[in-house]
């Protein structure tokens, strides 16, 4: 036997829990009260054994035996009546009405014993016939022939009724007949006796015979509704009747008297209905068990063979009834003929209804056989039936599309042997499962695995699976393009979609995985963020899709340098990470040297030139960081301390390969806590305004003041532009404070004009902020306007070379300042690649030297040499030069030398605030070297970069 045989058989014989079990039995539902129940009918059994216990022994007086015998059946009917009655007021059913009938034909039962004891017992005297008893009995019948129409099942068609009052005359014709012969016919030729004694005799046997007839009729017709409750009402009416038929054989009739064991028949009768419906309902079975549905698959046949034979007893015990008079030699009664006729016609009617019946419902099933096989054979579904061997009996014409065989080829295969290895374990525990669930809790199971085709590729199947016959059916169809495009669903969502690497989602979530699984103590796992320098002027440049190529360029060449264990990953934008899972090695120093290898050949690969769309040849670099993985770390922190090591990468120059340290964190939060009050310094009035000195080489005097913005913090620090412009990425904040600083230095160069010092000032602003609609034109010139600063006394220093800053852009608004006699340097001359391009296109009147080169144009030739040639170059062009850093006065004669006009530094002034500004002023004039050097104003300490 195969595995999926197997396991088939085991369901069928084990349940869930492991205890043994046959076919078609489950695991026991919930318990109901069985103890009560049992109780119950032990007293009633002891009840009615005491009563036939007394009848039997003659209740030891002959009064005692007529009390028993009239009220005691009187008593035991009443029960009857006032149970069913009870019942039929609390329980709602279609059945209440047969229950309150079943109730008034004990009540008449009940008043007729009563009648008959009030003669015998009170009155002492025999009971006349007809009396007022006798009315009771005979409503005893009708009321219980009506209850048990309500009760039977209703039938459906006109045929039905037919064929059921039919099966009633079959019944009651027989009998009448046989009892006719035995007894009734000597009845009702009895001498001496009135006309209404005789009908009187005759309505006791003719009522039982209908109630007999209805009894035998219904019971095959009974609803499957509390059907214990029905079974035990008819039983209770069946031995009610063949007592009355035992009481009207005139043999029996001539001797009775009350009490005697005849009555005890009555009086179990009437307790068994009054049990009937409280009793047997409580311990009817569970109808959706299996053992319920197995007991009633059993019992069909055997009640539709009874159903099928009652035609046919019902004329052989009509035959017996002739056959009886023709062997005692009697002669004929025409009641006999008559009735025997009657019987025989109602058979022939009725077996030809039943043929017709039959030709009908043959030609339905073959409508409904043609139409299933249709479906099954139409349907894109592949149905297949397996043995309880696990042997493929019936397999569906779709499987030649489905799974690329014939149905014939695959009928008598084992199913194992078409499921994939790997599935087959879960395809056994799913069916085991399956099986070992009562099927009214899951009628159907759905398996999902993989099928092996006729062209030997495996399909992904989806299957319906239903019981059948100890077996299994699959309804099974190809889901192989869905779970493909859930596959690819899965990989869009996990995946970047122009490099096809890893997205952040994924990244996190196998780094999580590698934290947590058994290289969890593993120190030598590793993160690494990377950033591609220069990215974005690429994209200005050369447009989105030449990006674009680039990226993908990158993401393959990242993919190529990591191993294969390892995850590269795209996170978004121009930043890229990858995870190096570790060695298992314990040298951290080793470790860290060998991914700082790993991270410095990637940025060496990665700043490779890139030949983009239309043949052009890119550079980029790349700032990598690194942090690894320590005890209790969580994804999300080892993925910061990674970020956090690139961004101190790229503030240390880019181009390089940083490693985490965890003073990091710490400036991190120093620079947060920094960024978040520079936002509100503005508002609370903490910056302030100050002024160093432009002075003339060969006069010493002060020909311009330059602009600086201090921060005194609350704490009492105070921060130069180096210091809080490093950390206010707050691009919006940053304007403000350049809109800030314009505004104030006009305002105070325009209140000194005013006092007389018409000292030129000079506003140090990036070309960027230029063009951005945060200082637009007419706002300069109403500046101006509205402080009345003449023209020639603002001058802006262009503070940087952006590469994004359009040349053309920037020079209409260059020009366009100028017209309003606003003066434009160039800052940081010398120090950038576009500086020669700015000084060709640009309308500038200033040259202003870098610090860079001041620093060290006393010390080196080579920088004499380039500082001398940029001077030149200034000369020659008609502009002024200003040596911006000049400290010492070495520096001052080296560049006065060169040619140099102007210079701003620690040799004449620092910065200084208002009043010692215009101290300064009213001097006019700094010594320069050569003679005594007394400063003009005080000095401020100096800032490492007051200009940044």
């Amino acid at each position: 036997m195969n595995a999926p045989g197997a396991l088939i058989e085991r369901g069928r014989v084990t349940g869930a829990g492991g205890a043994a079990t046959g076919p078609g039995q489950t695991r026991p539902g919930p318990a109901r009260s069985g103890v009560p129940t049992l109780l119950t009918q032990v007293v009633l059994g002891l009840i009615c054994a005491g009563y036939a216990t007394g009848a039997a022994l003659g209740w030891g007086s002959e009064r005692l035996a007529l009390v028993m015998g009239d009220f005691g059946l009187s008593a035991a009917a009443l029960a009857a009546a006032v149970s069913c009655f009870l019942y039929a007021r609390v329980h709602e059913s279609r059945f209440r009405p047969a229950w309150l009938l079943f109730a008034f034909s004990s009540g008449m039962a009940a008043a007729g014993n009563a009648v008959w004891g009030w003669y015998e017992v009170v009155l002492r005297q025999d009971v006349p016939s007809p009396s007022l008893a006798d009315v009771f009995f005979l409503l005893f019948a009708p009321p219980a022939i009506v209850g048990l129409l309500v009760l039977a099942k209703k039938p459906v068609t006109r045929a039905g009724w037919v064929c059921l009052a039919l099966d009633a005359w079959l019944i009651g014709g027989s009998l009448l007949t046989l009892s006719w012969s035995l007894a009734l016919a000597h009845t009702a030729h009895f001498e001496g006796e009135s006309v209404a004694r005789a009908a009187l005799t005759l309505a006791y046997p003719l009522l039982d015979i209908v109630l007999v007839s209805m009894v035998l009729a219904l019971h095959f017709r009974r609803s499957q509704l509390n059907r214990s409750a029905i079974n035990t009402a008819i039983a209770a009416l069946a031995l009610t009747v063949l007592c009355d038929a035992l009481f009207t054989s005139p043999l029996l009739r001539e001797n009775y008297t009350s009490g005697q064991l005849l009555d005890a028949g009555w009086f179990a009768g009437s307790l068994l209905l009054a049990y009937a419906p409280w009793g047997a309902s409580r311990t009817a079975p569970v109808t959706g068990s299996a053992a319920a549905r197995a007991a009633r698959h059993h019992s069909r046949p055997i009640a539709g063979s009874l159903a099928a034979l009652t035609p046919y007893l019902a004329a052989a015990v009509c035959t017996l009834g002739i056959l009886y008079n023709v062997v005692e030699g009697r002669r004929v009664d025409r009641v006999v003929v008559l009735t025997g006729c009657t019987v025989v016609l109602a058979l022939v009617v009725r077996q030809g209804i039943m043929l017709l019946d039959n030709i009908a419902l043959t030609h339905e099933l073959a409508q409904q056989e043609n139409h299933f096989r249709s479906l099954v054979q139409g349907s894109s579904d592949v149905i297949m039936i397996a043995a309880p061997t696990g042997i493929l009996r019936y397999v569906s014409p779709a499987a030649s599309g489905v799974y690329g065989r014939e149905a014939e080829d695959l009928i008598g295969e084992e199913l194992a042997s078409l499921i994939h290895p790997e599935d087959l374990g879960g395809v056994v525990h799913e069916v085991r499962r399956f099986l070992a669930t009562p099927p009214s809790e899951e009628p159907t199971t759905r398996i999902e695995c993989r099928f092996r085709s006729g062209r030997g590729d495996w399909l992904n199947v989806e299957s319906t699976v239903n019981r059948h016959q100890g077996g299994l059916i699959f309804n099974s169809r190809d889901v192989t393009e869905r779970v493909r495009l859930q596959a690819q669903l899965q990989h869009n969502a996990e995946h970047d979609p122009l490099t096809d690497l890893p997205n952040r989602a994924l990244f996190t979530r196998r780094v999580r995985k590698a934290l947590a699984g058994r290289r969890a103590s593993d120190p030598g796992t590793a993160v690494l963020f990377i950033d591609l320098d220069g990215f974005k002027g690429v994209n200005d440049r050369l447009g989105h899709q030449a990006g674009d190529e680039l990226l993908i360029q990158a993401a393959r060449r990242l993919q190529d340098s990591v191993r294969a264990g390892d995850t590269a990953a795209r996170l978004g934008g121009d930043e890229f990470a990858a995870l190096i899972l570790g060695d298992g090695s314990r040298d951290r120093v080793a470790r860290e040297c060998q991914v700082h290898e790993i991270a410095d050949r990637l940025r060496l690969t990665l700043s490779q030139p890139y030949r983009v769309e239309g043949g052009n040849e890119v550079r980029v670099a790349a700032s990598i960081g690194v942090a690894f993985a320590e005890p209790g770390i969580s994804a999300g922190e080892l993925l910061r301390n990674a970020d956090l090591a690139m961004y101190r990468a790229k503030a240390a120059g880019k181009d390089r390969v940083e490693m985490y340290a965890p003073q990091m964190q710490a400036e991190v939060a120093r620079r947060t806590e920094l960024a978040t009050r520079l936002r509100t310094a503005l508002d609370d009035g903490e910056f302030a305004l100050l002024h160093q000195p432009v002075v003339d080489l060969t006069t010493g005097r002060i020909t311009a003041v330059h602009a600086q913005a201090r921060w005194r913090s609350a704490q009492g620090i105070l921060f130069t532009p180096a210091e809080f412009l490093r950390v206010a990425d707050d691009g919006e904040r940053i304007a403000e404070l350049g809109r800030w600083l314009l505004e104030h230095a006009v305002e105070q160069a325009a209140e000194r004009a005013a006092l007389g010092h018409r000292t030129p000032v000079s506003v140090r602003l990036p070309a960027r902020r230029l063009l951005d609609r945060s200082l637009p034109l007419g706002s300069v010139e109403a500046l101006l306007t509205r402080h009345g600063l003449p023209s020639g006394s603002l001058m802006i220093e262009l503070a940087d070379n952006d590469p994004r800053v359009s040349f053309d852009d920037l020079e209409q608004r260059l020009v366009a300042l100028r017209r309003l006699g606003v003066r434009i340097a160039l800052d940081g001359f010398g120090s950038g690649y576009a500086a020669i391009n700015a000084l060709r296109r640009l309308p500038v009147d200033v040259l202003k030297l870098d610090r860079g080169l001041v620093e060290g144009v006393v010390e080196s030739a080579r920088l004499r040499k380039i500082t001398s040639g940029l001077l030149r170059i200034a000369s020659d062009l008609g502009l002024q030069s200003v040596a911006d850093g000049v400290d010492v006065p070495e520096q001052v004669l080296a560049l006065r030398a060169m040619g140099c006009t102007h210079g701003q530094g620690m040799a004449f002034s620092g910065p200084l605030d208002e009043y010692r500004l215009r101290r300064a002023l009213v001097r006019d004039a700094y010594p320069l070297p050569g003679g005594a050097a007394v400063p003009v104003g005080e000095r401020l300490p100096a800032s490492p970069d007051p200009l940044k």
